[in-house]
Order: structure tokens, then C-alpha cells, then sequence
């Protein structure tokens, strides 16, 4: 069986790390856990690689990691001499190893004479993408998992843009690592790469490029002393934003205060169940500091800083926003802002994905707005907004995601925590100087463009090979199109992976116009949006629930009634 004689390949590698040695050696007798190790390889896509820890074809550790930047590294040598001159960035969050893996690919994709510059410590993933473009690099690589628990590590690839690496790019890389024995990659020292002129340290000079360029995406906003003295509480969640967003409230003048025992980076992240900012549970110490201090806001940034989450206090009562409500708040604060100052563009647009609120798709349209929708995934932003740019067709407003990114401004091509901080930051000054609170803020918006409610619900794939069994979900989903589900007749299907798009009243088809994706889509007769699609980082299916009405209520009602209906199917 393969994975049993990959197992005892590693076992038997001499040279194998120590610590990696150890951890096999807890798995042994274990079919089960061997096979989830060495069962498959750690999948490579568009995303890069993302997976717990450990040792095997199947985990984050240095093996796949040289793997993946000799992938990567043959890519960018194919391209030729100026893109290997030009060379790639490297850049680390606060995780286990995260140094250590940023090494390995400096010195693996070093060894093949591509040019690397690595940061000095841990940088945001938002300052990598924007570093790519202002040091005209060929490309990039971040070491991070985002806001995954402890245990997992990531690897994502970027090109000159600054965005993630098309499916194309994908193939090339991944068609070259099947080449490799992870076990067998070349490398080089340290000492031989720096004096060969291949790894360069760069740090707080692209800091201060990057914060001066964030700056530049400030609202232009005329409020009195007293909201400028708006109270912040502030949390990097142990992460990458403990430096730049203090920062960004210290330029604009903010009253922040921060919560000490998570200014620490620690892959251990031992304040929090999960460095999550959609939940709650890890705004507990901020809400306990702004309490004591009587802040109005508590931002949260994870730990590469590239997704921030909100609550407002409102006397003893706290408010978790979702990412669609700020999503929603922060593109009717500066369309009104723009239409105050004159300077609303007559092609404005933002830019979302097919799985978010159409909140903010009612609130463009009512205000002369273009609004797109891509696939999940932030290089599908960046790729509509290079789009934008060559046509000279629209004003680039905002970029989001319901997960919590949000993007202004054309310096990179990845959400940004840093620039939505400040803007966040700003939004709630600019309420409080009309005697309003952001949750006041919102209630407006629901009573001006209608009630919305969305919910992400990710169900669990328990299972040895998780792929295998997403994969069978999706395809039973992909069979006979019903007319309805849980007696809720079907308007409209969509298969994206089959670039179909069904009038389940008319019977006519047509096409997405979008690139090929994993993902399924329902219209319901009342109104609601449902989306399907398997997680491309962790083994769950995701559903996303969307809907519409007359009130709260009715939201409410529609979400949950969908959610049951799935439910049964997703198990």
C-alpha cells in the first residue's frame, strides 16, 4: 500500500528532521492516521497549500515546503533571466514555523538563482501583496493560515500583480512538484545565498512605503474635536497587525487602546480558541478593556492581517457585526462622504463575490454605483479591478468579501485589515459626530434598502480522505436539478464548475461568463440566494445563506428554514 511505504520511506530517511522523525514514530501502528499523512499529497491550487502540521506528504512541514518553492521556483526560471532578477518576496505571520518556512523557500528557490527578498520579522499579508508591486517583483510567497486554528500552516503564491496565481499558474507548479521527491530538494546556506547576491533583507523601509500609501486612502472628513476622539479598542489576535494598525490610529489621531495580552505574536495563540475574527469568543478581552475604558469600537485583525471584525458598545450591550454589515456600512460611508465632497466618480464600482449579501448591491444601485460579483476568492477582486484599470472603464470604490476582507485603494491586490481599520475607525468618527453609533448606522441602512440576513454555515467532513467524500457530495448535489427543495420552488440553478446558469421557469440556459469553480447556487421563488461549494483550505462543505424581507423576522425565518433544508443534504 503506498501510503504504508511512503510512511517507512521517511521513517528510513537519515536525514529526516529529528522532530519529524519523532512525530512519525507516534503514528506507527496507526493505519488510519498514516493514511491520512501519507494517504495524498497536501493538495496545491490557486490558494497554494494550507494544512495541519506534521510530518508526511499530507501536512505543512519544511519537505513540502521545499517542494512547493521548487515548484515554483522552475515556474519563475521559466519565464526567463529578467523575471529571476527581478525575483520574488517572502513574507511570514506570527504561526509555528513561520520562520522557518519562509526560510526554506528563500534558500530553495535561491538555489536555482531566482533573486529572493525576505522580511526581517513578520509582516502582513496585505504589505506583501502591496511590496510585489512597489518593488517590482516577478512574484511572491506568504507563510501563513490565515485565521485557521494553531495547528495549521499555509503557502500562498503570488505573481507580479500582487494577486494569487491564476489556475494556470497552478498547473504549471503543481505539474512540476510531482516531479520532485520532497525528501530530495536542493538548497542552499544562508551565508551562500547572501553572498551570491540572492536574499536581500528588507523591512522597515516597505513598511513606511506602505503605511504612507494607506494613508493616501483616507475619507476627507470635516467632524468636530469630540468623534475625533472616538475611543478604540484594538486587537491583533497575537498577529501581524500589532505594529501597522497602531500606527494608522496614531496618524489619524485616534484614542486607541489595546489589549496587551494579544499585542504578542504567538502561533500559540493562547488568549483565544481560534484567532478568528467572525467569532466572538476571541473579543472577550477587548470587550472586558473597552468596558473598563468606555470605548465605543473594538477592531480585531487575524493574525496575518489581512481580515479585521467589529463590535460596537453600546452601554452594556456589545455588537458582533458580520462582514456583510460593515461591507455594507463602509460602501454607503463613502458614497455619501464622495457625494458630500463632489467627488462621487460617475463610474464608481465595487466589486464582491456571488456569495455575498446583496445588501450593498441594492445600496449601489440606488446611488449611480457599478457593482460586480466574482468568484470566492480575493484574486478574482484583483483581477476584475486589473480589468478596470487596462479598460479605463470604472473607479475602483471597494473590494470585499463576506470573510471579513475588505480592500480600498489600487496599491495591492489582497485584502487589507490595515486600510479597512482605518476606514472602520473613520466611519464610526463620522457617525459620532452626527450623534450616531455604527449599530444605529446600520439600522438606518435596513430601514432605507430593506432588511437583509446572511449566515455561513460550514459543515464538518469526518472522514480519512475528506476530499474524496466533498467530492461525493458535490456530485450528487450535480444530479437531477429538482424543481424544488423542502417544498421551496427553485427559480434559477447554477453549477459554475459547469459554467451553466438554469431558468428553471422558462427552461433557458446560459453561461456564468465566469471562470470554472466548485460551487452550486440556488434562487428561491422568495427571494433567497444559497450557495454551495466544498472549502478549498479545510475539510468542510460550505453553505452560505442569503436572504431578504419585510423585517428582521422574516430574515431570520428564511435563514434558518434554509439551513435545516441543507442540512440534511450536506451530512
Amino acid at each position: 500500500m503506498r501510503h504504508m511505504e511512503e510512511f517507512n520511506r521517511w521513517l528510513q530517511f537519515n536525514e529526516l528532521d529529528s522532530r519529524m522523525k519523532a512525530d512519525l514514530i507516534t503514528a506507527h501502528g496507526n493505519d488510519d492516521e498514516i493514511q491520512s499523512r501519507f494517504g495524498c499529497d497536501l493538495a496545491f491550487g490557486t490558494a497554494g497549500l494550507r494544512g495541519v502540521m506534521g510530518a508526511g506528504t499530507n501536512r505543512m512541514n519544511i519537505y513540502t515546503v521545499r517542494r512547493a518553492s521548487k515548484g515554483f521556483g522552475n515556474y519563475i526560471v521559466s519565464l526567463g533571466k529578467e523575471a529571476m532578477e527581478r525575483g520574488i518576496i517572502i513574507a511570514y505571520d506570527c504561526r509555528n514555523n513561520g520562520k522557518s518556512f519562509a526560510m526554506e523557500t528563500a534558500l530553495t528557490v535561491a538555489a536555482l538563482g531566482v533573486k529572493v527578498r525576505l522580511f526581517d520579522a513578520l509582516r502582513p499579508t496585505p504589505e506583501l501583496s502591496f511590496a510585489i508591486r512597489a518593488l517590482n517583483a516577478i512574484g511572491g510567497v506568504n507563510i501563513t493560515a490565515s485565521h485557521n486554528p494553531k495547528e495549521y500552516n499555509g503557502y500562498k503564491v503570488y505573481f507580479e500583480d500582487g494577486a494569487q496565481i491564476s489556475g494556470e499558474q497552478a498547473d504549471f507548479i503543481l505539474n512540476e512538484m510531482q516531479k520532485v521527491d520532497p525528501l530530495n530538494v536542493e538548497t542552499i546556506t544562508e551565508e551562500e545565498a547572501i553572498e551570491k547576491g540572492l536574499l536581500e533583507y528588507i523591512g522597515a523601509e516597505v513598511d513606511a512605503m506602505y503605511i504612507e500609501r494607506v494613508l493616501q486612502e483616507k475619507m476627507p472628513l470635516n467632524i468636530a474635536k469630540e468623534a475625533k476622539n472616538l475611543s478604540i479598542v484594538y486587537t491583533p489576535f497575537h498577529g501581524t497587525g500589532h505594529k501597522l494598525v497602531p500606527a494608522i490610529f496614531k496618524a489619524l489621531g485616534a484614542n486607541a487602546y489595546f489589549v496587551e495580552e494579544q499585542m504578542i505574536p504567538d502561533g500559540d495563540f493562547p488568549t483565544v480558541k481560534s484567532p478568528n475574527p467572525e467569532e466572538k469568543e476571541g473579543f472577550a478581552p477587548g470587550i472586558e478593556l473597552a468596558k473598563k475604558v468606555g470605548a465605543d469600537l473594538i477592531i480585531a485583525t487575524d493574525p496575518d492581517a489581512d481580515r479585521v471584525g467589529v463590535a460596537a458598545l453600546v452601554g452594556d450591550q456589545v455588537t458582533l457585526f458580520t462582514g456583510n454589515q460593515i461591507a455594507a456600512l463602509l460602501i454607503d460611508f463613502i458614497i455619501q462622504v464622495q457625494k458630500e465632497n463632489g467627488t462621487l466618480p460617475a463610474n464608481g464600482a465595487v466589486i464582491s463575490t456571488i456569495v455575498s449579501s446583496k445588501m450593498p448591491k441594492k445600496i449601489c444601485a440606488e446611488n449611480g454605483v457599478s457593482y460586480f460579483e466574482v468568484l470566492t476568492g480575493f484574486k478574482y477582486i484583483g483581477e476584475m479591478m486589473n480589468r478596470f484599470k487596462e479598460e479605463g472603464s470604472h473607479q475602483f470604490l471597494l473590494g470585499f468579501e463576506e470573510s471579513y476582507g475588505y480592500l480600498a485603494g489600487d496599491y495591492a491586490r489582497d485584502k487589507d485589515a490595515v486600510v479597512a481599520s482605518m476606514l472602520i475607525a473613520q466611519m464610526a468618527m463620522y457617525y459620532k459626530n452626527k450623534n450616531k453609533n455604527l449599530v444605529q448606522a446600520l439600522e438606518i441602512l435596513y430601514k432605507t434598502y430593506g432588511y437583509f440576513e446572511e449566515k455561513t454555515v460550514s459543515f464538518k467532513i469526518e472522514a480519512v480522505m475528506p476530499q474524496q467524500r466533498m467530492d461525493e457530495i458535490m456530485s450528487g448535489l450535480r444530479g437531477e436539478i429538482p424543481a424544488e427543495m423542502g417544498g421551496k420552488k427553485i427559480l434559477e440553478f447554477r453549477d459554475y464548475k459547469a459554467e451553466l446558469i438554469k431558468d428553471l421557469t422558462t427552461g433557458k440556459e446560459r453561461t456564468t461568463g465566469l471562470p470554472k469553480s466548485d460551487v452550486l447556487y440556488y434562487i428561491f421563488e422568495d427571494g433567497t440566494h444559497v450557495a454551495i461549494r466544498p472549502s478549498g483550505t479545510e475539510p468542510k462543505v460550505k453553505a452560505y445563506f442569503m436572504a431578504s424581507g419585510e423585517n428582521r423576522f422574516d430574515c431570520h425565518n428564511k435563514v434558518e428554514t434554509y439551513e435545516a433544508i441543507f442540512g440534511e443534504l450536506l451530512k
